[in-house]
């Protein structure tokens, strides 16, 4: 079997796994230690926590309490190999991958790469906007965000100024929702301390989304509570129109209202990538790739696809799971007992999707709740939240130090995390 340079050929059958988000990390996670050579590439060599980019990009959290490095959670683990490589291509024929450091062969290929933002072919937007689909962009719009101040008071001009103070989030999903309420938290508790010469009467924070209602996939009190805290929070919200163009200084809506407004933060969607040499596989709602209850490719054998790019239809879900992490998480770990049995010639289990709950974060002491027939608000909500992420952080020094940042963010109303960091990358 072809590998690539310093990856062994092993006895045992070789698992080559792409992607390190959710679904990637607890497959091998639950593989390794076992009678399997588990290879895992992505193009980072760290676990990123998604949820909790608007946090860094808002100034809430450190870049590097949200990651943690993948070769730090498996040293001494035996036949296990990282590589830091960007996947080109599938060579279904020979079983083998291309890769940016070279070719690969698997027995088992597992696909897990996530998505990306999805700014629905308008070239315009995605050059002039700023998504947050990594650590790197949301530090670049922490970057950004802060810059804008610092530039405002040197602008004579009110108009100058409430263009650049001026932040719209395009998106009404959980990720909009949040970044929103952090957006206008800072405006009422942060701002006005570090710009007293500034007039943040002038800033205005809009939240844009093309449906007619926030949060789509959750329930209808979630969505009405959510519109309620972020207008006491001072945003401004505005569905049913969507985003037609921007040219950097003015956005324009389908119903031909203009903002005024040099940052635009886009989280209105997300897009699987294409996979080179899987064109024919089927796909589905959102160009997602449709697998079979085991999580297998369609039409293909030992590929497997997992979180965001797969597309698994049940009764319960007829579109496919929403994209998100507990379904990610939950194939993962029944591909890896499905793998493991496997091994034992014993048959594979089908996956069913189970609900744990929807949640989302508005700001200060406020969050929704969706946990089955029960939806709920306010602080308890946002406790439960909070807890919950906090849980399910990679690395017990990360959870400390998210902890400690969140207790004096709570006591203070302050964040000390303010600080420009140039970086010379979009991704």
């Amino acid at each position: 079997m072809e590998s690539l340079p310093n990856i062994p050929v092993s006895e045992h059958p070789r698992i080559v796994v792409v992607g390190a988000g959710f679904a990637g990390l607890r497959l091998v996670r639950k593989l390794v230690r076992h009678k399997y050579q588990v290879v895992l590439i992505d193009r980072y060599n760290y676990h990123q926590f998604q949820p909790l980019y608007y946090q860094v990009a808002t100034s809430g959290l450190e870049p590097s309490s949200i990651v943690f490095p993948l070769r730090k959670l498996f040293q001494h683990v035996p036949d296990f190999h990282f590589r830091m490589a960007e996947l080109e291509s599938v060579d279904v024929e020979k079983k083998e991958i291309r890769t940016s450091i070279g070719t690969l062969g698997y027995d088992t290929l597992v696909l897990a790469l996530g998505g990306t933002t999805n700014f629905f072919g308008n070239s315009e937007i995605e050059s002039k906007s700023l998504s947050m689909k990594s650590i790197n962009q949301a530090l670049e719009i922490r970057n950004i965000l802060l810059e804008n101040y610092e530039q405002a008071l040197n602008l004579p001009q009110e108009d100058e100024q409430k263009r650049i103070m001026n932040v719209v989030v395009v998106g009404g999903g959980p990720t909009g929702v949040e970044l929103a309420g952090a957006i206008a938290d800072m405006k009422r508790f942060v701002l006005p301390s570090d710009y007293p010469e500034l007039d943040f009467g002038r800033m205005r924070v809009y939240l844009l989304e093309a449906a007619d209602r926030l949060l789509g996939p959750m329930s209808d009190f979630a969505s009405v509570k959510a519109a309620k805290y972020l207008k006491e929070m001072g945003v401004t919200i505005k569905t049913g129109a969507a985003v037609e163009k921007y040219d950097g200084s003015t956005i324009t809506l389908s119903n031909g209202e203009t903002i005024a407004s040099q940052t635009v933060l886009w989280a209105a969607g997300l897009k699987v990538p294409e996979v080179p040499g899987l064109e024919d596989a089927p796909r589905g709602r959102g160009n997602r790739m449709m697998v079979d209850r085991f999580n297998r490719l369609i039409g293909y054998q030992d590929i497997y696809v997992l979180g965001d790019q797969a597309l698994l239809c049940e009764e319960a879900f007829p579109n496919g799971h929403p994209q998100v992490a507990q379904p990610a998480i939950q194939q993962a770990t029944l591909l890896a007992k499905n793998l493991l049995r496997k091994a034992k010639n014993l048959p594979p289990i089908a996956f069913t999707y189970h609900d744990k709950g929807s949640m989302a974060t508005v700001g200060r002491n406020k969050a929704v709740v969706d946990l089955g027939r029960f939806h709920f608000g306010g602080r308890v909500a946002w406790f439960i939240w909070l807890l919950i992420h906090l849980m399910a952080i990679v690395g017990t020094k990360n959870r400390v130090f998210i902890f400690f940042n969140w207790a004096w963010s709570y006591i203070t109303f302050d964040q000390s995390l303010r600080v420009i960091i140039r970086s010379n990358s979009k991704n």
